[in-house]
């Protein structure tokens, strides 16, 4: 988790709430933490608005949304 957070802390403009929804997305599945980092190594400047992209456009994002918690309560 340091080394993600090393790469999060290089990019240009990072935010609090970034770095905690990052690392929150990442803590979900151990295999987050490493498609992450691919994607940091594997692209050049990148800013804090490609890493959210990224990260919204993965198959499995939608699965953590507050709405998807408040239906598995409710049912």
């Amino acid at each position: 988790m340091k080394e993600l957070l090393d790469k999060l802390y290089a990019l240009p403009n990072v935010y609090e709430d970034f770095i905690y929804g990052v690392l929150n997305y990442a803590r979900r599945k151990p295999e987050h933490v490493d498609l992450l980092l691919n994607y940091l190594y594997s692209n050049e400047n990148l800013t804090t608005s490609d890493v959210v992209y990224f990260i919204s456009t993965q198959p499995d994002f939608h699965d953590y949304s507050a709405v998807s918690a408040t239906i598995e309560k409710v049912s």
